[in-house]
């Protein structure tokens, strides 16, 4: 049953192909108001400002789960003292491991800050065994309580571990013996560089910024595999990739990335590129450019990116391989609009898609991971007035939220790193590429958190495109689902639930690696491992812990397989590539990749 609770407003698209698509209708969800009179726009205004001095997270979010937690204890006597009898507990053993590490605590196995040799002195043990202890206690004090919302228990256990990150001793000049052996060798030298470094960084736009790559350069080292952009409107460029191979599979490949960040994480140098692969693997590769959005595009929407994105680049593939059906490919958020676009399609009885493939990508947002800790009506709001005043979510605003993720990699050793050792940044592809993030217009996020992260319409059954609703057990195309062990943005059990909610042949595979480490993984790369495991149309429903027990761990890429996978769900006909564009017509070649929208800054 369609959700009729909010207006419906129809925008037809600025530019397309002749006779494509008819008129769509956005996400059911209401329009960001950019005006409402005087008084609206006054309070819009405060808010926004309150909302640039907090980087646009909400205060009353984290204040409101401090709250539930100190109420939750308050009446719990009988946890109170567990948590006093643990906190002595601690110090014994923290004492027990001065003299024997056996009987003390240890670091986890991710936890690399301790590692150095210099840290077994007598100082340094001391302060490991105090700093482990105190995380110990408060990761048992922040544990869920009977009768608190699971949410603010999660997110006063996010917000403790991030104030202890904070606060470890290897942050300290002092404390980390990594530091004071490096000052002691450089006569002090590293210090000043690192103070030159900090007024640089300071100068230029804030500590925690990373200036963009003057090495890696798109075009040149990076997003460097030949083609042509033969298609361009306000949305996207349509990137056709030269064929290197004498004849070709004859259901070409669709690439449909995020818009969170630029395409080419894809299309690194040329040693890590997935897309050279694919093209030396004898497939005619087709990938989008998003814009970089500015303020102009704030009234940009989500099903614009469906329509004028998706649904736009299969009709100019199609007329570019006419009669071939598409292998259609979406990483990160690109999977989850390929995934609306899809069931659409599947509605309408579009059978264009020879075959799925999600990458890292969710459809299902109710296990999201950290993300989801914050995203409420308070948090989006706050969001909402950032966007309003300036159009968008900003770069840095965006990549400030991923950093605070893994805040003890991409903010703590980089600053113990540049500031207090003295050393640049390591310059490498895929880090050239995380600096290099795109912005966020203000209707689609606003529509992409409300009703996606916050309402999870899509797997409700409350996601309307056309007036509509959708769903995607109407997918008839075969599914490849990837996703990654150690995914902090899109949890693997939360990609997987892509299962939970289709019917169609599905492959899952489970590759080591975090959300982009695990996508890029040529055969040439050593240490790689995956899982993987299919399952036919029609099957019973296996749960992810379960798939995970049944499916033992291969050593190698992943990337034979998948091209295998492609393979075969082809027409096994191969002919000579196809011409790069439609010559004389809108689908002409209008110059080299990688264009000029990934260009934008």
């Amino acid at each position: 049953m369609t959700d009729t609770s909010a207006p419906v407003l129809l925008q037809p698209p600025r530019e397309a192909l002749p006779a494509t698509l008819p008129a769509c209708v956005p996400a059911d969800l209401p329009r960001p108001r950019a005006h409402d009179g005087f008084h609206d726009s006054l309070d819009r205004a405060m808010a926004s400002t309150r909302a640039r001095l907090t980087m646009g997270v909400s205060p009353y979010a984290a204040a409101s789960a401090w709250q539930a937690w100190a109420t939750a204890l308050l009446k719990a006597p009988g946890r109170q003292t567990d948590l006093a009898e643990r906190f002595w507990q601690n110090q014994f053993q923290a004492l027990a491991g001065l003299w024997d590490a056996k009987h003390g605590f240890s670091p986890s196995a991710d936890d690399h800050r301790f590692d150095g040799t210099g840290w077994n002195t007598p100082l340094s043990r001391v302060l490991i065994q105090s700093f482990l202890a105190a995380e110990d206690w408060w990761e048992a004090a922040t544990s869920p309580q009977r009768g608190m919302n699971p949410r603010d228990s999660a997110r006063v256990s996010f917000m403790a571990r991030q104030a202890l990150d904070a606060l470890s001793p290897s942050n300290v000049a002092l404390f980390n013996p990594d530091v004071i052996d490096r000052v002691t060798r450089s006569g002090g030298r590293c210090l000043l560089n690192g103070a030159a470094l900090m007024a640089e960084d300071w100068l230029r736009d804030g500590i925690l910024h990373a200036e963009q790559s003057e090495t890696f350069v798109p075009g040149q080292e990076v997003a460097c595999t030949p083609g042509s952009v033969i298609y361009r409107n306000h949305l996207f460029e349509l990137i056709q990739y030269a064929p290197t191979c004498s004849t070709v599979r004859a259901e070409p490949i669709l690439i449909v990335p995020a818009w969170i960040m630029k395409y080419y994480i894809l299309d690194l140098s040329p040693e890590n590129s997935l897309i050279r692969y694919l093209v030396a693997q004898g497939f005619t590769v087709f990938c989008i450019s998003w814009l970089n959005p500015g303020a102009e595009d704030r009234d940009l929407s989500l099903d614009e990116y469906r329509r004028d994105g998706v649904l736009v680049a299969l009709d100019a593939i199609s007329r570019v391989c006419p009669g071939a059906r598409v292998h259609a490919c979406g990483y990160c958020l690109g999977g989850t609009i390929l995934a609306i676009a899809a069931a659409t399609m599947a509605r309408e009885g579009d059978d264009r898609l020879a075959s799925i493939t999600l990458l890292a990508a969710q459809t299902d947002f109710s296990e999201a991971g950290e993300l989801m800790l914050f995203v409420d009506e308070a948090q989006i709001a706050y969001l909402e007035d950032l966007m309003w005043a300036q159009g968008y979510l900003d770069q840095r605003q965006m990549a400030g939220t991923f950093r605070v993720l893994r805040d003890r990699d991409l903010i703590w050793s980089r600053l113990v790193r540049r500031y207090l050792m003295g050393e640049e940044d390591q310059d490498f592809d895929i880090g050239a590429w995380s600096k290099d993030a795109t912005r966020m217009p203000y209707r689609m996020h606003s529509e992409y958190l409300r009703g996606l992260f916050l309402g999870n319409r899509l797997t409700a059954g409350r996601f309307a495109v056309e007036g509509r609703v959708i769903a995607l057990k109407d997918i008839s195309a075969p599914l490849f689902v990837l996703a990654t062990e150690k995914d902090h943005i899109a949890p693997w059990r939360s990609v997987y639930k892509t299962a939970l909610f289709t019917d169609s042949a599905l492959t899952f595979a489970l590759v080591c690696g975090g959300h982009n480490g695990g996508i890029l993984s040529p055969p040439s790369q050593p240490g790689r491992g995956f899982r993987l495991g299919s399952r036919p149309a029609g099957a019973r429903y296996v749960g992810p812990d379960d798939w995970n027990a049944r499916h033992l761990k291969q050593e190698g890429s992943w990337w034979p397989h998948w091209v295998g996978w492609l393979r075969a769900q082809g027409t096994q006909v191969e002919a000579a590539p196809p011409q790069m564009g439609v010559p004389g017509t809108e689908l002409a070649s209008l110059c080299p990749a990688p264009g000029r929208y990934v260009l934008q800054r």
